[in-house]
């Protein structure tokens, strides 16, 4: 286990730093054109998947009692990321308004890339960030997902997804079976509903109506109001395309990476809407080196859904007798997650494996596959 000396060295934080490698490529991107303009999917999706074969699995784990004053390598490449994206976003906008160089098509490959480096690192930024108490961090957050029109995601994972994950009141549990091009459509909808009731709900209970100015989708809206009419004073119609383009391209990102989180897992419902407590093996692990630097150790999800405001060098990885492993890093997996056949080749037979592993009681999963088991209470 490593100690707080060996944590606190900037050499071991340095490698969670690649992100900020991004950002020249993407103007690489920028000012070349043509098939540039595919190097950052290419880097963030194939390098990466390269590298955590060379590096291989990191199953070693830090105390995790290690205090803040140690990690501040660690926490400054999250709480610098949202001005460096801002940046970056909206002067390739300004840039690319006014490009002669740049067609139509390279102009939505640099959309494309820049919605690969918000979806990839900046909402996985942001996620860290709002889980903790600092309300500098909760800012830096929500401008964070501001800036791809998913402010309400905040209120969803913090309110919803880790009270019920795992359970049918859950909307991006990955039900059994169910492939990413019907989940997609599906969180779509049922997230931004669920997060806004639980903000109406947390209001209800101290007697203020949803209108009040402390409901955060208030400051969700005028975030989001203000990078869009920002991006069409900066580019025109150009600008505001642009930015919804690669807002999308992120929101994608982001559901394919919550798609194969918790695929097929599902807790024990122990009568009347009551359900086991959230354990590690709800969710899927991965210990691969290369990708969980690139994604600040998200891979090591298991923990997180146990510790939830455990910051992300302290998380814990876990093996097979603790949680179900997947058998590659994420880049690899939201690939697979794209062909449903593939997928479920892959992971039906593992979750098979995990529900006989942990519920061998359990023989009529019926109810569990098609999320008909009672909402919890």
């Amino acid at each position: 286990m490593l100690s707080a000396a060996q944590v606190a060295k900037l050499q071991n934080a340095l490698p969670f730093w690649m992100s900020i490698l991004l950002i020249p490529l993407i103007w690489v991107s920028a000012t070349q054109g043509g098939w540039w303009v595919l190097l950052l999917p290419l880097t963030t999706w194939y390098l990466f998947s390269g590298l955590d074969f060379v590096t291989g699995l990191n199953e070693q784990n830090a105390d995790p009692e290690i205090g803040d004053e140690h990690l501040r390598w660690y926490t400054l490449i999250t709480l610098i990321w949202a001005p460096v994206q801002f940046v970056t976003l909206f002067a390739l906008i300004w840039y690319a308004a006014r490009a002669d160089h740049l067609n139509g098509w390279e102009i939505f490959g640099l959309a494309f890339g820049m919605g690969v480096i918000s979806g990839t690192i900046g909402i996985n930024y942001s996620h860290e960030l709002m889980h903790q108490k600092n309300r500098v961090e909760r800012w830096m957050g929500d401008i964070l997902l501001a800036m791809v029109l998913y402010s309400h995601f905040r209120s969803e994972h913090l309110l919803v997804h880790h009270r019920y994950v795992a359970t049918p009141k859950d909307p991006v549990t990955a039900r059994y079976g169910e492939g990413f091009f019907r989940f997609f459509p599906r969180v779509l909808v049922e997230c931004g509903a669920s997060a806004f009731t639980a903000e109406r709900a947390m209001l209800a209970r101290k007697g203020k109506p949803w209108w009040d100015r402390s409901n955060p989708f208030w400051r969700y809206w005028a975030l989001q109001a203000g990078m869009l009419v920002l991006a069409a004073l900066l580019g025109g119609w150009i600008g505001l395309w642009m930015f919804v383009t690669q807002a999308i391209v992120a929101i994608w990102q982001l559901e394919l990476v919550n798609y194969v989180e918790h695929y097929g897992l599902t807790r024990r419902h122990l009568g009347e809407g009551k359900y086991e407590h959230v354990k590690p093996h709800h969710s899927w692990n991965a210990a691969h080196r290369a990708s969980n630097w690139l994604l600040i150790n998200l891979q090591r999800h298991s923990d997180h859904h146990y510790k939830p405001d455990r910051r992300f060098p302290l998380l814990q990885t876990y093996g097979t007798d603790e949680a179900p492993q997947l058998p590659y890093g994420y880049p690899v997996m939201t690939i697979a997650a794209m062909f449903p056949s593939l997928w479920r080749r892959v992971m039906n037979p593992r979750v098979k494996a995990w529900r006989a592993r942990n519920y061998p009681d359990i023989s009529d999963w019926s109810s569990y596959n098609s999320g008909t088991n009672p909402l919890p209470r």
